[in-house]
């Protein structure tokens, strides 16, 4: 039975099916087109096309849909590498070029919304892209299942599901990567390793997570599991050994249970390495099996060229870099500096920073756990009142403390490094209140996806 939904004029029902055109891109890569005034949102159509859209969920203010035919294409169409329904390659359909724009319209969109002060004037630079847009992403994680014909299966989740959709074939991993995972499924096969089922909440092998080294060509291989015992763990570590000498470093992390998480609490040093080794310009990093590091080392380099740029550290400057991770912001620009101090709240990546200043020589830097908004109040007390603060927050955006944090002891120097333009618009809202916006330099660190990082370079108002 169909259902309708009636909102003033406009009559809907799932199954329907009408022309649209598409005016524009939504934030998250979908065509975006209006039905007797209702927005539509449709994946897979581009901006200018024609299509037949047929409906396939209505909400009061809006409508999904699914291209169900391109009767008019757009000239910036053009036929994807995979043809996979997954996340992670929502843009594969656009041109390169067009991917680029779209990533800086996107920062516009954002602002447009939130409306910080003098919005209107901010100097968007064009993004930055890649000579070669694929084969960039340095780590995996591979859901494991076995199919309908118990074949061991590896992959992602078709969106809004848990439908497993294998990859044989995935043009953003480099392809050690994906070698190594097709291996892995083949070794889980042969020797008859239990995997997850999620339906009945039993089996053991749940994910492949798969880390690789851009600076040495090595990887390291997690196997996540429900069970805290990994099913013939010798004969499955001496299968990795002679079949995949590229991975030095062997895991096994426990993760029982129902869980959207893809990491549990407990990882085991299986064999090998308990860590890879990356490098970014002269820098070492150290990477432990959670570690968390960028996807794309090549347009990391990039980014933190441009990071570097915008702070433009003098040698008797000091900065503080929050939400440090395992160092790599603050470690890559060290040198520019008099000394760096970062912080964060996960003790591991504090560690791991401090082993990376150890690898890389530098003495100019100090690292602690906690927030932002409790060390730089403290190392205020105490004397030490940074020149320059780089933060690079999560996708949610920047803590309210540290803004109130900021705004209170205003370091002359700031650069934001965002992963979201929503949560940075938003973010601009209450930073304006103190400081102007130089210009934003976006960067694409994940082609073929909606996904957008940039760097805002700020002055202090008078």
């Amino acid at each position: 039975m169909r259902k309708k939904r009636t909102n003033g004029h406009t009559q809907m029902y799932v199954g329907q099916k009408f022309p649209l055109t598409i005016k524009r891109l939504g934030i998250n890569g979908e065509g975006i087109g209006y039905y007797k005034r209702k927005i539509v949102f449709v994946p897979q159509a581009l901006p200018g096309e024609i299509v037949t859209a047929k409906v396939t969920q209505v909400k009061k203010n809006y409508a999904q849909a699914q291209v169900n035919r391109i009767r008019q294409a757009s000239p910036d169409r053009v036929t994807p590498r995979d043809n996979y329904d997954v996340g992670g390659i929502e843009l594969a359909h656009l041109a390169y070029p067009a991917q680029l724009q779209f990533k800086r319209d996107v920062i516009k969109q954002a602002l447009a919304k939130f409306k910080p002060r003098a919005y209107e004037e901010y100097d968007i630079r064009p993004t930055l892209g890649m000579d070669e847009p694929y084969y960039y992403r340095n780590k995996a994680q591979f859901q494991v299942r076995r199919d309908a014909n118990g074949q061991v299966v590896a992959g992602l989740y078709r969106p809004n599901s848990h439908q497993l959709v294998d990859l044989p074939t995935f043009s953003t991993q480099r392809p050690l990567t994906m070698k190594i995972i097709r291996t892995v499924c083949s070794i889980i096969q042969s020797l008859g390793m239990s995997t997850y089922n999620e339906k009945t909440n039993k089996g053991a092998v749940k994910t492949i997570v798969v880390r690789e080294s851009f600076a040495t060509g090595q990887a390291q291989l997690v196997l996540v599991t429900n069970t805290k015992e990994l099913p013939q763990r010798e004969q499955f570590v001496a299968q990795v050994q002679s079949r995949l000498p590229e991975v030095i470093s062997l895991m096994h992390n426990i993760n029982p249970g129902r869980t959207s998480l893809v990491w549990g609490e407990e990882t085991k040093h299986l064999w090998g390495q308990e860590y890879i080794t990356e490098k970014l310009g002269q820098i070492t990093f150290r990477l432990s099996a959670r570690a968390f590091f960028q996807l794309n080392p090549a347009q990391t380099k990039v980014l933190y060229d441009e990071v570097k740029k915008a702070l433009e550290l003098a040698p008797n400057e000091t900065l503080i870099d929050a939400y440090c991770g395992v160092g790599t912001i603050g470690l890559y620009v060290a040198r520019d500096a008099k000394e760096v101090r970062g912080m964060d709240i996960i003790p591991e990546a504090i560690a791991d920073a401090r082993v990376n200043a150890r690898l890389s020589g530098l003495s100019n830097v100090q690292y602690e756990v906690g927030g932002a908004e409790k060390w730089i109040p403290q190392w205020n007390r105490l004397g030490f009142v940074p020149d320059a603060l780089v933060v690079d927050p999560p996708r949610t955006g920047l803590d309210q403390q540290l803004i109130e944090t900021i705004i209170k002891y205003r370091p002359r120097k700031f650069v934001y490094v965002s992963c979201n333009p929503s949560t940075l618009a938003r973010d601009l809202v209450q930073l304006t209140k103190v400081y102007d916006v130089e210009y934003i330099q976006s960067v694409d660190m994940f082609p073929q996806t909606a996904r957008c990082e940039a760097v805002v370079k700020f002055s202090l108002r008078g």
